[in-house]
């Protein structure tokens, strides 16, 4: 449906979940997609596996000087996605400070440090992914509702500072990403269909429900300052 021929896209976090489905459907629609994260061995499986002549790029989001200079050595983007990060949940007195401030670096920092220095063409966009607790805290996940909720305010203001680059956010809800791969089969199969039964849709989300979003984003010119909910309904059950 959509036509990204000859833009240049760059996916950060684009080796799994959700950042590989939108390197996948920006690649199908024609972009020159370049993927990033931290582990170079992923990354490269990862684009192999993409094929399309999709890029991989070694970039640590929580590095101040190494994001810098990767935006410095790099022509401007077309279109930016910054999906991937490392992420910790728990009450908020009993999730560890170390764990919190990890949580909050790699995903509202990490963020906040790629959107402050990439090079972005005024026909373009950057795109940040949240998530649902934003609009429906969880006693087990206080930072995380936390952290969405600041990407969200953060890409409005953006909005407004980057203009004419349009920046939005994309808010999921319960994906069935790598993110759950520690929990044992059986409780996470438990876990997607206690899930499913509470929202109006009836089943959890797959990635390509979220890059969907993504790239309706990145095509739309009229788009900026907007929040997409993707959660199957879960800020209203």
């Amino acid at each position: 449906m959509f036509r990204f021929d000859n833009q240049r896209v760059l996916i950060v976090g684009g080796s799994s979940g959700i950042g590989f489905a939108a390197a996948a459907g920006f690649a199908e629609a024609g972009a020159s997609v370049t993927i990033a994260a931290r582990n170079l061995e992923r990354l490269k499986q990862a684009a192999a596996k993409l094929g399309r002549g999709v890029q991989a790029a070694q970039l640590d989001v929580t590095d101040d000087k190494a994001v810098e200079q990767f935006f410095e050595r790099e022509a401007p983007w077309r279109h930016v996605v910054v999906s991937g990060s490392s992420v910790s949940f728990g009450p908020a007195r009993k999730l560890p400070l170390f764990d919190a401030y990890a949580a909050m670096n790699s995903k509202f920092w990490g963020a906040y440090r790629v959107a402050r220095v990439a090079r972005i063409e005024s026909e373009g966009s950057l795109t940040l992914v949240s998530g649902v607790l934003s609009r429906r805290p969880s006693p087990d996940a206080v930072l995380q509702g936390a952290i969405n909720a600041g990407l969200e305010v953060l890409a409005q203001g953006l909005a407004l500072e980057l203009s004419p680059v349009r920046v939005n956010t994309v808010s999921p809800g319960m994906i069935v990403t790598p993110l759950w791969d520690g929990i044992p089969e059986d409780k996470r199969r438990t876990m997607f269909e206690a899930t499913a039964a509470q929202l109006p849709t009836k089943r959890v989300g797959q990635p390509e429900d979220v890059a969907n979003a993504i790239l309706y984003l990145a095509a739309t010119p009229f788009a900026s300052g907007s929040t997409v909910f993707v959660d199957g309904g879960g800020a209203i059950a």
